[in-house]
């Protein structure tokens, strides 16, 4: 196969990616149910995502677990009729635990499902560029809550119940697109050999080998990585969380298109970091790309402190830039770290288990709202990103021990 044709694999995956990141974008799809059903609290539908969250890594797990004996094409084709499926459920709920099953469960599996088939299967194109096209993948993740979410805002009467009817229309699309590209997602064949690298790596990933999950999880390299992940997958969902209450308190003068516009910020700079930062883990290696992940968000503290202590709206937007994307360098540094350190066999399931580390990491936005109700500031969700910031490093730092160690015993 030529080496520009495989491109085509990540165009698809994207496509895919695209619209399974619909489950992200549950702040703004929930606005007209919560406006439906005014008697349901605020921690009642949050609940919605958790349960998303909980079964995404779940259906990730166990497309992993099977991606050996099914294919990658009737995962998508299952994730199809289970985006159609919880849409159509949600659509006509009346109650909480249809809202949970529906959107919580079905479309929480879909979504994991969809997910791990795409960058199990497009990575295995791409054992030279791990990082730089897990980072192009997640790209398409990341925009859509912003993009598809941003279309559903525009398209969505605000009349009660008119939503039931978009989300018919959602669950269709989606359906119909995602089906259609698992006809077009294939695994390399056995004769498949990548292209040689343009340019030779300057900093190698020095420790990487064929592992299953289970020796993978013996290592303490794989820990440490994996405690660096919920430290700074936590960081950013608590900056995503405080967003937009922290931009009303400081732009108090600015309009509220402005403040959706500043927070609309993060989602672009999380996707540019999830490609610059992707590409820049293939070139400088797994070390170097983590202390630099983890000192933008220390810049991203402090550049927060200093808006809110400033009332400074431009430098607010400076802190949402480097918050977004120090955010997007982590998602790519999973799907990469897994590769170079544990090889492409076994790369499908142990993904899986790395990104359950968004279970652990989803409470960052929680302990931000418990911070600020206990001190009535912003000031302590910056000093949180900052204090994960400082964790990170000395936890990247201590698999840098590992590695040395390893080295030693080879």
């Amino acid at each position: 196969m030529r080496s520009a044709s495989r491109w085509i694999y990540v165009a698809v995956g994207c496509v895919v990616l695209l619209f399974s990141g619909l489950v992200y974008a549950w702040s703004v799809l929930s606005g007209p149910i919560a406006a439906e059903f005014p008697h349901w609290s605020t921690a009642q539908l949050s609940l919605t995502f958790t349960i998303v969250m909980s079964f995404f890594c779940l259906g990730g797990l166990t497309c992993g677990a099977l991606s050996a004996r099914i294919s990658p094409r009737i995962f998508l084709w299952i994730s199809a009729l289970l985006f159609l499926a919880g849409f159509l459920l949600t659509a006509s709920m009346r109650s909480l635990p249809m809202l949970y099953v529906g959107f919580g469960v079905v479309c929480g599996l879909a979504s994991g499902f969809s997910y791990n088939a795409v960058l199990g299967t497009v990575g295995a194109w791409f054992p030279d560029k791990q990082g730089l096209v897990s980072g192009i993948l997640l790209m398409g993740f990341g925009l859509s809550s912003f993009l598809i979410g941003k279309l559903y805002q525009r398209f969505t009467p605000t009349a009660i119940g008119s939503w039931r009817r978009s989300f018919v229309v959602l669950g269709i699309i989606t359906a119909v697109l995602v089906a259609a590209c698992g006809f077009l997602l294939r695994r390399p064949g056995p004769d498949f050999t990548p292209p040689p690298a343009a340019k030779k790596k300057r900093y190698a990933n020095p420790v990487a080998e064929e592992l299953g999950t289970a020796a993978m999880l013996r290592r303490p390299a794989f820990w440490l990585y994996y405690l660096w992940a919920v430290l700074l997958s936590a960081a950013g969902l608590a900056l995503v969380s405080q967003s937009t209450s922290i931009a009303r308190e400081i732009g108090r003068t600015v309009s509220p298109g402005g403040i959706t516009t500043a927070v609309g910020m993060i989602s672009l700079a999380n996707a540019a970091g999830r490609v610059v930062l992707g590409g820049l883990f293939d070139r400088l290696g797994r070390s170097r790309t983590m202390q630099l992940v983890g000192g933008i968000f220390l810049l991203t503290g402090l550049v927060l402190i200093g808006a809110l202590k400033l009332g400074s709206f431009p430098l607010l937007i400076a802190g949402f830039l480097l918050g977004g994307m120090a955010y997007g360098g982590v998602t790519p540094a999973n799907a990469a770290f897994v590769s170079s350190y544990y090889g492409m066999r076994h790369y499908a399931v142990n993904l899986s288990v790395v990104v359950t580390n968004l279970l652990f990491a989803s409470f960052g936005s929680t302990i931000a709202g418990a911070l600020y109700d206990a001190t009535g500031s912003y000031l302590s969700t910056d000093a949180m990103i900052l204090v994960l910031a400082v964790l990170s490093a000395a936890v990247s730092f201590g698999i840098d021990l590992c590695d040395r160690r390893m080295l030693k015993r080879r």
